[in-house]
């Protein structure tokens, strides 16, 4: 088991869905847990599920897409643990509407929460792991959307790839400084973001019968992934695309 004894990770988004059960692998393996989101009733419940598990984790209220909301937050998380090791910008949103019927309002929400939002939290991170001088993990949450695209997700889809493109792009500029960067790529995975596309059975079926493995994910999935994308000791490990989607892409 990966041991992240003395580690403090950020997880934006981190107060459900994918980005709490990464939360709670990481925290499972022994980190601290930062968790940074907008809606502060939740972000408090995910902190009591979190301790209740015996996980030390405290919440920040930040909106990711606010360059002072992010900024406050790294400081808040410093003030407390003192250090940063890792983050996981994972907080973003999804509309689904048709592409003739998109607005530019609706465009830059989804692309100001999903890019601009990875964007400045891992400005943030990265700051502090050149200055500090010891490395860090940086881990962007894409999407399989960005390898196949999806209807009535223009922007969405759009964002994810934007995030594909960054983490390479960190993942060769901060190399120098031992700073590790990667790419999550999550398949179908039951989160409240996609409660609507759950209820309909003929997408469950025609999405369960497309991915190798026979079912969706779960958030239970990501505590393995989580902990060894922050895994300290994994030294040579930048630049990746870890697709988890129980085989839907190779199918």
């Amino acid at each position: 088991m990966t041991d992240l004894t003395g580690r403090t990770v950020v997880i934006t988004g981190g107060n459900s869905g994918l980005g709490l059960g990464m939360a709670h692998g990481l925290g499972a393996s022994g980190a601290r847990i930062a968790v940074w989101s907008r809606t502060a009733s939740r972000n408090e419940a995910a902190v009591a599920e979190l301790r209740e598990a015996g996980i030390e984790a405290e919440a920040f209220t930040c909106d990711t897409a606010d360059e002072d909301s992010t900024r406050d937050a790294m400081q808040a998380t410093l003030s407390r643990y003192g250090k940063v090791d890792s983050i996981f910008a994972n907080a973003g949103i999804a509309r689904a509407t048709p592409f003739v019927e998109t607005t530019l309002d609706q465009w830059h929400d989804v692309l100001r929460t999903n890019l601009d939002g990875t964007f400045l939290c891992t400005r943030e991170a990265a700051r502090h792991f050149v200055d500090r001088g010891d490395g860090g993990s940086i881990v962007v949450v894409s999407s399989m959307i960005a390898r196949y695209g999806g209807a009535r997700q223009a922007a969405y889809t759009t964002s994810k790839n934007g995030i594909i493109g960054l983490g390479r792009t960190l993942a060769v500029e901060l190399a120098r400084h031992r700073v590790r960067v990667n790419v999550l790529v999550p398949g179908w995975t039951a989160t409240a973001m996609n409660v609507d596309l759950r209820e309909n059975e003929r997408f469950m079926a025609a999405t369960t019968q497309r991915t190798p493995a026979g079912r969706w994910g779960v958030p239970e999935d990501f505590h393995a992934v989580a902990a060894f994308l922050a895994d300290p000791s994994l030294t040579f490990h930048t630049g990746n695309e870890v697709v988890v989607d129980g085989g839907y892409t190779v199918f």
